[in-house]
């Protein structure tokens, strides 16, 4: 895992990636702090990050394309396939290299507040911690990126859906009010959500069986609670939606709160993509 490692930072700071990565947040969050702390004379340091989570629609995409779909494009991965290390400590390897690239430019960040607390009342406490909620935050979308990028040889393709997964939960929550919260618009969702996680399973696993039983039973179940009382489905798709947002629960240590189920619910996220990342690496392998 520490070869991965040390493999992955070379190859970051031998070439523009870790460099864009930096310059394009430490560019936004400093637009971001002239904007409410010089101009606007906010002492708020958090206002700053919760302008600044917008660069991640951008930047976690640029950072995670290559990490595992150059390997698949250039056949490399075979020769990941043969060291004598699991296939979870090479996902491991690669992910804390990222978790490194993300972390320099965040220390930089880290500076901010002190400056400010030398002109005027910033609220330190609550400012560092809304730079490890940001950083929970980054950790988290940035193993959603090496998931995508774990499903495809297209460093193209894997940004392209890494900037539309992350803008759709960065909106999440402002188009929950157009959805439907019907009953009937619930259940149909939720029907579509159930087949695409059949079809990832079917996909990683190349297990039939398996993806048609687990989508098979989650239908019945929802069928059954329908039938038994569909107002438990009513507005079901808006808070569903509300609930997946990483970016509302960062909002959350912006507003002065340290929300523990917030950090438990990025560490999952973190857990459940690398987990998926694993088993796509694994398919791979064995085929």
């Amino acid at each position: 895992m520490t070869a991965v490692l040390k493999h992955e930072l070379r190859a970051y700071f031998h070439s523009l990636t870790a460099y864009v990565f930096g310059a394009f947040l430490l560019a936004f969050v400093g637009i971001g702090a002239m904007m409410y702390n010089l101009q606007a004379s906010v002492s708020n340091f958090e206002y700053v990050l919760s302008f600044g989570c917008l660069v991640f629609v951008v930047i976690v995409p640029i950072l995670t394309m290559r990490v595992i779909a150059e390997e698949r494009k250039q056949k490399t991965d075979q020769l990941l396939y043969s060291l004598p290390i699991t296939t979870t400590q090479v996902v491991i390897g690669k992910y804390l290299a990222l978790l490194t690239v993300y972390l320099i430019p965040l220390c930089i960040i880290c500076i901010y507040p002190l400056i400010f607390s030398q002109f005027g009342d910033a609220y330190l406490l609550t400012s560092y911690g809304s730079v490890f909620a940001f950083f929970v935050l980054g950790a988290a979308l940035i193993a959603v990126g090496v998931f995508i990028s774990s499903l495809t040889e297209n460093q193209g393709f894997a940004a392209g859906i890494g900037i539309a997964v992350i803008l759709l939960n960065y909106y999440s929550v402002s188009l929950s009010k157009y959805v439907s919260s019907t009953a009937t618009g619930s259940v149909i969702a939720l029907g579509v959500i159930v087949l695409a996680l059949g079809a990832v399973i079917r996909y990683l696993t190349k297990n039939d069986n398996l993806a048609y039983a687990f989508s098979f039973i989650l239908l019945l179940a929802i069928a059954a609670v329908c039938f038994i009382d569909s107002s438990k489905f009513e507005g079901l798709l808006p808070r569903i939606m509300e609930k997946l947002s990483l970016f509302e629960r960062f909002y959350t240590f912006v507003n002065g709160v340290f929300d523990m189920t917030a950090i438990v619910y990025f560490l999952s996220v973190i857990v459940f993509f690398l987990f998926l990342s694993v088993q796509s690496l694994e398919k791979r392998r064995y085929n």
